[in-house]
């Protein structure tokens, strides 16, 4: 399984650099591909007007490389909505996609709703939490979709150091120690269970570009759990071969506090149970403790448990392909 990793490895992992911008419009002129920017978004106004600007001014404005970016916002109540529109983005609310049926928290339901609501042959999800953001993020994950019709799905590699607070104003940064959940949870599961995969340095990275026609067989996992479900269904789906990485640089982005990290590990793991023996948890929750006056107070959270079917198994999106 190792000489597969490193096979893997030599042919399927890229630097941004190996595919100028040239390349890439002039692939998408031959190839007459699409493409579709996505930015999963839930109180997010301090950067998402960023991104959207940057990917407007470099690869829409600029080059014709993009086609469309859409920000799908899962329920903002700070002004995330108000800042995209002005930065050049569509703006989507999360609950006027699909009305009949009700959403649910979770990213990967955003992710998923975001497929009837977009157009491009080729769709890009970028978070919009990310700092110092560059264009080079999207023309990492897209180039080697538009330049190689092996390659079915693109996850970004990156640095991605953590800010420790050490009483300044900015904090001390931790070189390569942010993916916490990623080396605690999601690498040592892919590692026993899934070992071809062991070769993603950001398997769980919210930066990743698709072929719509691998996207719409997927099901997704509405929570945390959606880029480990994704990575895992898409290998069985269409091989390790159509599964590529692209090194982007460094990636930065808010940190999440231990518990929120305790809740996302859970909600990975049991995509992994689910995908291992699509079993019943006994207690699908998690249990949590913080100090209170008169000592530590239990909180128990719901585990992400549910799945939406492959978007393709859906009335209105089949009616709206033929349309």
């Amino acid at each position: 399984m190792l000489e597969e990793v490193e096979r893997w490895l030599s042919t399927r992992s890229w630097s941004v650099t190996d595919r100028p911008l040239h390349q890439l419009t002039a692939a998408k002129r031959t190839t007459g591909s699409t493409v579709s920017v996505v930015l999963p978004a839930l109180n997010e106004e301090e950067t998402v007007g960023a991104i959207v600007a940057a990917v407007r001014h470099d690869l829409m404005l600029r080059v014709p490389l993009v086609d469309e970016i859409v920000v799908v916002d899962s329920g903002s109540s700070d002004r995330t909505s108000e800042v995209a529109a002005a930065a050049g983005a569509r703006v989507v609310h999360r609950d006027d996609i699909l009305p009949r049926l009700p959403p649910v928290p979770g990213k990967g339901e955003v992710l998923w709703r975001s497929l009837l609501v977009t157009s491009g042959d080729i769709v890009c999800f970028v978070d919009a939490d990310l700092r110092e953001f560059s264009s080079d993020f999207v023309t990492g994950i897209v180039g080697p979709l538009l330049t190689d019709p092996g390659v079915a799905l693109v996850k970004a590699m990156y640095d991605r150091p953590l800010t420790v607070s050490d009483g300044s104003a900015s904090g001390r940064t931790a070189a390569g120690q942010g993916g916490r959940v990623t080396e605690l949870m999601a690498r040592p599961l892919l590692n026993m269970h899934w070992p071809q995969l062991a070769g993603f340095v950001q398997p769980l990275g919210g930066e990743y570009a698709a072929r719509r026609s691998l996207l719409e067989r997927l099901p997704f996992p509405v929570g945390y759990g959606v880029e480990l479900g994704m990575l895992v269904d898409a290998l069985h789906l269409v091989g390790l071969d159509a599964l590529a990485q692209v090194d982007v640089g460094v990636r930065r982005h808010r940190h999440q506090d231990g518990q929120a990290l305790g809740r996302m590990s859970a909600a990975i793991y049991r995509t992994a149970q689910l995908r291992l023996a699509r079993g019943h948890l006994v207690r699908p929750a998690l249990t949590q403790f913080e100090r209170g006056e008169d000592g530590f107070v239990p909180r128990t959270h719901s585990v992400d448990t549910q799945e939406r079917p492959p978007m393709v198994e859906l009335a209105e999106y089949r009616s709206r392909r033929v349309a």
